[in-house]
């Protein structure tokens, strides 16, 4: 059994608030490169190079990348042989959004109740997961997301009947209908199987995937390659303005479901996508 420190954790979510509010992802930054130098447009080019730029002033004048820093969501990775000393897990991360919004000026988005629309004052509570595994590590990541993007996301209780092509035909027809909303090029999180809740889930932690991996499952990867090309055939592009990027990347996540079920979920992500990782 080993100890950690509820303060240990507070601080750790703290920075990777502001971190992941303020930098761009290397991952992410090189896919906007080879974007850039794939597209034949002058137009979206100069969309890309500002994002680029945008990156690198909110680095190096440690600031926000967008206005809207997001709700923030938690992934905790929890070894069994951990303990929290000091305080509650809960409460230390809880404490940790605040602080790192507080100490960021980074914007609060979070209201208290979805009918009186109360701002909390401090971006909190955050929504976070937890998953016990084996051993004594504490992983923490956390995904600050806009709701430019969130409010794009879809899920789908589909038939078995509908098979292959209706996962397919429902992924391109939600990028399809979110267009420029999600500020493209966005990355694609698709949750297949499961159940509601759980594809919805799958979705999300889908774009936590480093942009330019490949899902380890051949088939899957395939599917992933077929639809980053009906996609980006959409000339929805950067922006908006058309060209031959709308998306970066889609990664799909699949989970064994029911005989009688296909749940589909989608979840995009801005062209930052960001999240930031830390263990301890």
């Amino acid at each position: 059994m080993r100890d950690i420190e509820a303060a240990a954790v507070t601080r750790a979510v703290e920075a990777l608030c502001m971190e992941s509010n303020t930098r761009l992802g290397e991952d992410i930054r090189a896919a906007l490169r080879r974007a850039r130098e794939a597209e034949s447009g002058a137009l979206p080019r100069a969309v890309l190079d500002m994002l680029l730029e945008n990156a690198g002033v909110a680095e190096s004048e440690n600031l926000p990348m967008c206005q809207d820093t997001g709700f923030t969501t938690v992934f905790v990775s929890l070894g069994q042989e951990i303990h929290i000393v000091g305080g509650a897990l809960d409460e230390a991360i809880q404490a940790g959004v605040a602080r790192g919004y507080e100490r960021g000026f980074l914007r609060k988005s979070v209201v208290r109740d979805p009918v009186d629309r109360r701002n909390t004052g401090d971006n909190t509570p955050a929504v976070i997961y937890y998953d016990v595994v084996p051993g004594d590590t504490l992983r923490l990541t956390v995904a600050p997301k806009g709701f430019g993007s969130e409010n794009m996301g879809r899920v789908a209780m589909l038939t078995p009947a509908d098979g292959l092509a209706g996962v397919m035909d429902f992924v391109l027809d939600t990028v399809r209908r979110a267009a420029a909303n999600p500020c493209p090029p966005i990355i694609v999180g698709v949750g297949v199987g499961g159940t509601m809740d759980k594809a919805a889930l799958l979705a999300k932690q889908a774009l936590l995937r480093p942009v330019g991996s490949s899902h380890p499952d051949p088939v899957w990867a395939e599917r992933e390659t077929a639809l980053l090309h009906d996609i980006n055939a959409l000339n929805i592009g950067p922006a908006g303005f058309g060209g031959q990027t709308t998306a970066l990347a889609v990664h799909i996540l699949p989970h064994p479901t029911h005989i009688a079920g296909l749940p589909v979920a989608v979840n995009i992500g801005c062209h930052a996508t960001r999240h930031g990782s830390v263990e301890l």
